[in-house]
């Protein structure tokens, strides 16, 4: 039986095609591509907002980001540390203020208890697994999170039956970014284990970059024919896993069909002096 070229590159798993260096949605679209406007837009994780100072210093983060012209925001999950209302509101009000639109996925500190994403929801609504268009761009966010757990996790069915579902939908030749919360790129720390599962449903699109959070460091993985990021975390009571002490998020640029990304550091604030020291007592 004559198996045709297309048809061979469908059977492979994604793990031979990566092997082999191929990605038949990227090898497709090549020709295809129509590049629209230039733009930009932000990518950034892992705010854990949890307190007061956090949402001041947020504040200085968002203006820090519409200097740079974006579009809008991508936030890859961990907005708060622990899920609660008051936190999760303050994350959307600041946005919401600053007049920049930003389209989140969930992180596992987004659970207000092991198994519950009510305020997430409450305030992110239809922002579990979702796309839209830009530009004639897609952008694709999926919930990754197994509740709160943090390592050894799995996503989970109903991130599957969406891209059963709706993928359909979409033109696979378009340039396409995936955003999500727990890492995607191959051996990188906390990835889940059945992320090779999710991957084998974007063979045939152009994915362009796949932007994750989760782990607090810069990594950059070749991945479906593209390249999975994580950064490190814009957060200002969370450290970086990686050891390192710089803070910020991506500005990205989308022009001829590709993106690219820089990293904009943000400053933190100087801690309090404390009291001059006393002087020893004499005797």
């Amino acid at each position: 039986m004559n198996i045709t070229r297309r048809a061979a590159m469908r059977n492979l798993g994604a793990g031979a095609l990566w092997s082999l260096g191929l990605w038949p949605g990227v090898l497709r679209a090549r020709p295809r591509l129509e590049p629209g406007q230039p733009f930009r837009f932000i990518v950034v994780n892992d705010l854990h907002c949890q307190s007061a100072d956090c949402g001041r210093f947020l504040e200085g983060v968002i203006r820090q980001m519409r200097a740079e012209e974006p579009e809008f925001c991508l936030l890859a999950g961990d907005l708060t540390e622990k899920g609660e209302r008051e936190h999760l509101a303050a994350v959307r009000d600041l946005f919401r203020g600053a007049g920049l639109a930003v389209y989140p996925v969930i992180g596992n500190h987004d659970y207000n208890s092991p198994t519950s994403n009510r305020y997430y929801r409450l305030f992110f609504p239809r922002r579990l697994n979702y796309w839209f268009e830009h530009r004639g761009w897609q952008f694709i966010g999926l919930d990754t999170s197994e509740g709160t757990k943090y390592q050894q996790t799995h996503i989970q069915k109903p991130t599957f039956d969406w891209v059963k579902n709706n993928l359909r939908k979409l033109e696979p030749a378009r340039p396409t970014v995936l955003f999500t919360h727990f890492p995607l790129g191959p051996e990188v720390k906390y990835r889940p284990l059945n992320a090779d599962d999710l991957l084998e449903h974007f063979k045939l699109f152009n994915l362009q970059a796949i932007y994750c959070g989760h782990f607090h460091g810069f990594t950059q993985k070749a991945v479906c024919g593209t390249t999975a990021f994580t950064n490190r975390c814009c957060a200002l009571k969370r450290n970086n896993h990686d050891k390192t002490r710089e803070k910020g998020f991506f500005v990205a640029t989308a022009e001829g069909g590709r993106v690219t990304q820089r990293f904009v550091e943000v400053p933190l604030p100087q801690p309090a002096p404390g009291p001059p020291p006393r002087r020893p007592s004499a005797g």
